[in-house]
């Protein structure tokens, strides 16, 4: 029976160390100890964190009966077992009040009696779970206790392998935290694009599009605000790009007229036109093999956009003057500022050159929505600046909380500029925030930042403005007499200024019936520039506005301004 019992615990701790499966080695060694000691079925139950019992693996049982090996700790002979930390033997499960029949163990051999053993596994002093096997004893005079034996000596082995399952489970499950929770966190380092700073979620989201476009010769249009680094972006994309080691070349659409972009893009034969002494390669010639980047796409004629349209579809053009077809290899890169859709619908885009350059379309956000950024970028204009002018100003942090609370509508650009005048103005080496000149209201883009929303908001209230009409003489003057000698001050009438009061006189009331006001804003406009004799400056007063919101109401509406 030693020898036996020695070569099951060979045969056991042979097969545990084959693998960390726990699974399939204990399932593995139930089936040698079975076949080797005429045993009928077992299983091995083990705790979960609450201290119930699960079946882990089973043999000789249904996946049915598998599926009821759940007990608490206490219930039953395999509970008390758990519970106790004491192995169990039950000669006859039928007369055994504890037994619980969950898997139907005692119903499968009627009138032979059947017999239980359970040991618990145990590793570093506590109980994991429990070994159980049943068996039948036909006279119910066998003796277990080598059973018993060699049960806790398998269990003792599985302990240990479950044990080491758990711990390496557990590193490995701490590795791939940990290697997630990396990822994470350096997940804007993977597409660190160079020359760019950037670390909010916004800009994040834009180097990862960059990275996913480069590789492609895909068209891409670049949007945003001005001052965004859109010109930037495109020199990123060409540099990840596998045409990186060819030429990059751009183009700002709206520094040149429609004669000279078409000369600057497509080039000129000799003698095209006056001063064309040779022939001259354009952009795109140039550009052959690598990236033509086009700024400023949405300021093209209507003319120039269904010449760069055909040169989109055909890949060949002529150039100026010439007839010979040239064809080329380059990759379009667009950036515009505009929103092109209103323009399509307006019908100052073609609807069919829009859908030729929105293939990947990538939206950079403006600085006010990536405030994030706003610190490494001002320390990295300021450290530029301190390397080419040999300087070592730094900012404070005051001065840092005034740069992060703008709200820079001219973006980047803007900021860069900020820092570049407030460092060349700073006293001494600390920028505080008192050297800024927004702090005592000398800041120019703050003032037309404010005269841009002013002229953006007040011509849609244009409807709302109640019409007067302008009295079409003068007012009767009052004279008024100083210290009883002579009139006072006669300043021309229509100044609308009383001159003895010295204040505005209020425009008389409309002359005209009520049904001779139209309620259009539209018609409003045109209301008003019929009755001044389609004279701005008088409609505006007619229309309580200003002269730059008329000139705005009437180039909204479409409207021409008669000249006579």
């Amino acid at each position: 029976m030693v020898r036996r019992e020695l070569d099951a615990v060979y045969e056991v701790s042979k097969t545990l160390a084959t693998s960390l499966d726990v699974h399939k080695t204990f399932r593995e060694a139930l089936n040698y100890l079975i076949h080797a000691f005429d045993w009928r079925r077992a299983f091995v139950v083990v705790a979960d964190g609450e201290g119930t019992l699960n079946g882990l693996c089973a043999l000789g049982l249904t996946q049915a009966e598998q599926q009821r090996l759940r007990f608490e700790s206490g219930e039953g002979i395999v509970g008390r077992v758990f519970a106790s930390g004491v192995p169990a033997s039950v000669p006859d499960v039928r007369a055994e009040p504890l037994f619980l029949n969950r898997t139907g163990g005692a119903d499968q051999s009627p009138g032979i009696p059947v017999a239980m053993l359970a040991t618990p596994i145990r590793a570093d002093h506590r109980t994991l779970g429990v070994l159980v096997i049943d068996c039948l004893n036909p006279d119910e005079r066998r003796v277990f206790a080598d059973d018993l034996r060699l049960l806790r000596m398998v269990a003792t082995l599985m302990g240990q392998s479950l044990l080491l399952h758990r711990s390496v489970t557990a590193a490995a499950e701490s590795i791939q935290d940990e290697t997630r929770r990396m990822h994470k966190a350096l997940g804007g380092q993977r597409h660190k694009i160079e020359q760019v700073v950037g670390v909010s979620p916004p800009m994040l989201k834009v180097f990862e599009q960059i990275h996913q476009v480069a590789p492609s010769r895909t068209t891409v249009l670049l949007r945003g605000e001005s001052g965004t680094g859109k010109e930037v972006m495109a020199r990123a994309i060409h540099s990840l790009s596998p045409r990186a080691r060819e030429p990059f070349v751009g183009v700002n659409c709206a520094a040149l007229t429609e004669s000279l972009l078409e000369s600057e893009l497509f080039g000129h034969e000799k003698g095209a036109f006056t001063g064309a002494q040779g022939q001259r390669k354009g952009r795109f010639e140039m550009a052959h093999g690598g990236t033509l980047f086009l700024d400023e796409i949405g300021d093209i004629s209507a003319a120039f956009q269904a010449k760069l349209l055909r040169v989109l579809q055909e890949r060949s053009f002529e150039r100026v003057g010439g007839g010979a077809p040239v064809k080329v290899d380059v990759r379009l890169i667009l950036a515009t500022n505009r929103n092109l859709e209103r323009m399509v619908q307006a019908g100052e885009f073609r609807a069919d050159l829009y859908y030729r350059i929105n293939v990947v379309s990538i939206q950079l956000p403006p600085l006010r929505e990536r405030r994030a950024d706003i610190p490494a970028m001002a320390q990295h204009f300021l450290e530029r600046f301190n390397r080419e002018n040999e300087r070592a100003t730094r900012f404070s942090p005051e001065a840092m909380r005034v740069l992060t609370s703008c709200y820079w509508p001219g973006n980047v650009r803007e900021l860069e500029n900020c820092v570049e005048r407030t460092a060349t103005m700073a006293a001494n080496d600390v920028i505080t925030d008192l050297a800024f000149p927004c702090r005592d209201n000398r800041c120019l883009t703050q003032v037309l930042h404010h005269i841009e929303r002013e002229d953006a908001v007040r011509p849609s209230r244009l409807a709302e403005i109640p019409i007067t009409e302008i009295p079409t003489a003068p007012p009767p003057r009052q004279p008024a007499f100083a210290d009883g000698h002579g009139f006072g001050d006669s300043r021309p009438a229509d100044l609308g200024e009383d001159s003895s009061l010295g204040a505005p006189s209020t425009p008389a009331p409309l002359a005209a019936r009520s049904d001779d006001k139209p309620d259009g804003e539209r018609e409003r406009l045109i209301w008003a520039m019929e009755r001044c004799g389609w004279v701005q400056a008088k409609a505006a007063r007619l229309l309580k506005i200003t002269p730059r919101q008329m000139g705005y109401a009437l180039q909204k509406h479409g409207i021409e301004v008669r000249k006579f």
